[in-house]
């Protein structure tokens, strides 16, 4: 029976890869009213994650189906742009585009099948490469946000990057430190919003599911959550409130800790 009910559980996850959970629908509510032209949303991620690539599906997917067009901007080197466009228009295949082992994965590189046929349907869906490379003298947080600054401003952009790069306010205790990518449009004065995501704990037992949940930053936890996850590999000061670094948190925990 212990076994049966394994094989069950494994089932649903990968039902979970293909649909929509509707029964968590409303919980992205607190995501999904920011996303309008003239936006620019943050969403950061512990990379290899497939809870991340079915929130984006999601996010981008009502986004398109409430009349926008949005703009998915992903961690990818810019040079591979054309190789993105003829994914996105079936012309190419999705093992054309190099992506960065330290990204890459197979949930990553299917939410682009999927992006495609959203698009064959929603022909102003975009997505674009906005990262520079490692063999190129760029910082990375400063050509990225370049690269955002540069899109359209009547449409809403939505960037899936590490959650260190969404931070829109670090005070480093290092003279190496730089601004972050959401901190650099931010104080140019563009409209950000940031929603890192945080998995607690960091693997589940394979008879749960991650589920997920919004943390509002008036929430005591919110504090606690990015001082202990994203402040705690960083030299820099921790923050003593939320509101001005981020502006909610996105919690993956195994399902039988999110429940009161």
């Amino acid at each position: 029976m212990e076994k049966l009910s394994h094989t069950n559980s494994m089932i649903w996850f990968y039902i979970m890869l293909l649909f929509p959970l509707l029964s968590n629908a409303y919980e992205h509510d607190e995501i999904q009213e920011h996303i309008k032209p003239g936006t620019i949303i943050f969403i950061g991620e512990t990379h290899q994650h497939v809870e991340s690539v079915l929130l984006i599906k999601r996010l981008i997917e009502a986004s398109v189906n409430e009349g926008q067009c949005p703009i998915l901007a992903l961690e990818i080197d810019d040079r591979q742009q054309g190789a993105i466009d003829k994914v996105m228009t079936f012309k190419g295949p999705i093992s054309d585009i190099v992506i960065s082992s330290i990204i890459d994965h197979r949930h990553y590189r299917r939410l682009f099948k999927h992006l495609a046929r959203l698009k064959s349907r929603h022909p102003c869906l975009e997505v674009s490469a906005i990262d520079t490379g490692i063999d190129t003298p760029h910082e990375r947080n400063a050509w990225m946000a370049k690269n955002v600054a540069a899109m359209p401003k009547d449409r809403p952009v939505v960037v899936l990057v590490g959650s260190h790069h969404t931070l829109k306010e670090i005070n480093w205790l290092t003279s190496k430190g730089v601004p972050s990518t959401a901190e650099i449009l931010h104080k140019q004065g563009f409209l950000v919003k940031s929603f890192p995501q945080i998995w607690i704990p960091k693997k589940c037992n394979s008879e749960y599911d991650r589920a997920y949940r919004f943390v509002s930053i008036d929430k005591p936890e919110a504090l606690t959550l990015l001082v202990d996850d994203l402040f705690a590999t960083l030299n820099a000061k921790e923050p003593e409130q939320v509101e001005g670094v981020v502006d909610g948190l996105i919690l993956w925990a195994c399902d039988n800790l999110t429940r009161d």
